[in-house]
């Protein structure tokens, strides 16, 4: 059984249809411990963290600070540089993952809930619901990546870091773009999910992503692998380009189409 992605109207009939398929899919994200619990993990999980591993470096712990590397500074001191470092190296993995099961779990959520048929009886086409869902997942990655900057900037105060400078207020900066940028490439997860009907799916392509994001990082060349090169870009502004920056965009925008396109030509019986 399939249905044609119809039921188009007017331009205001399709932005009324949207408008109310944008407050049902909020709705379910604010009711969803899925999606809170992500959105607590990401802003505050990480930054705990990253802390963490900033006070054990301060404290002279060799092991962590070999691991931080490079984000001790040039002079060796540990404070804004060390711990902002701290929190690009773990961000670049651990919000993908986060945003991967949030977005599996947008995307999938009703054929792992056995609701899609409903879907099918509703006025708003297909393709609607999947926009509206794509949309409510960018403003709340958007208000995760804000609420990130400021934890982040907290936390770092509260650790006796002091006042920002110029250079971690330019790093907490771009840690925020950092996250938003991690939540675009996510995408692939919205895809899968719907590919393979389920959240499983869409979780498994993440932790891919982030693999194969991990193995070109240490082999040199992540700057050219648009899942990899926001991480790389917040560590060090200098090692990825303006075009390569902009990859993960395009990557978004791509998914994003192939999942709209996909659930426009859904179908109940596979």
């Amino acid at each position: 059984m399939s249905g044609a992605p119809t039921r188009t109207g007017g331009g205001a009939g399709r932005l009324g249809l949207l408008a109310a398929a944008w407050e049902t899919e909020r709705r379910k994200a604010l009711a969803s411990p899925v999606v809170v619990t992500t959105a607590a993990l990401v802003a505050g999980g990480i930054t705990v963290l990253a802390a963490s591993l900033t006070l054990a470096a301060r404290a002279g712990n060799e092991q962590i600070r070999a691991q931080l590397g490079a984000t001790l500074g040039q002079s060796g001191a540990d404070g804004w540089t060390t711990y902002t470092g701290a929190l690009a190296q773990v961000s670049g993995a651990a919000a993908l993952l986060g945003f991967g099961v949030a977005l599996s779990w947008f995307v999938g959520r009703e054929f792992a809930d056995g609701t899609l048929a409903g879907l099918f009886a509703l006025p708003v086409s297909r393709q609607t619901t999947a926009l509206a869902k794509l949309l409510v997942y960018a403003a709340w990655a958007a208000v995760v990546a804000a609420a990130s900057t400021v934890s982040a900037l907290v936390a770092g105060l509260a650790i006796g870091l002091g006042p920002p400078d110029g250079g971690a207020v330019a790093a907490l900066g771009r840690l925020c773009v950092l996250v938003l940028l991690t939540a675009v490439i996510a995408t692939p997860a919205a895809w899968t999910a719907t590919l393979g009907r389920g959240l499983l799916s869409g979780i498994a392509a993440t932790v891919l992503v982030i693999a194969t994001a991990q193995v070109l990082a240490v082999a040199g060349t992540g700057a050219r692998w648009p899942f990899a090169a926001p991480a790389l870009w917040a560590l060090d502004p200098t090692s990825v380009t303006a075009p390569q920056l902009g990859l993960p965009v395009l990557v978004g925008v791509g998914f994003g189409a192939l999942t709209i396109r996909s659930w426009a030509h859904l179908e109940l019986d596979r």
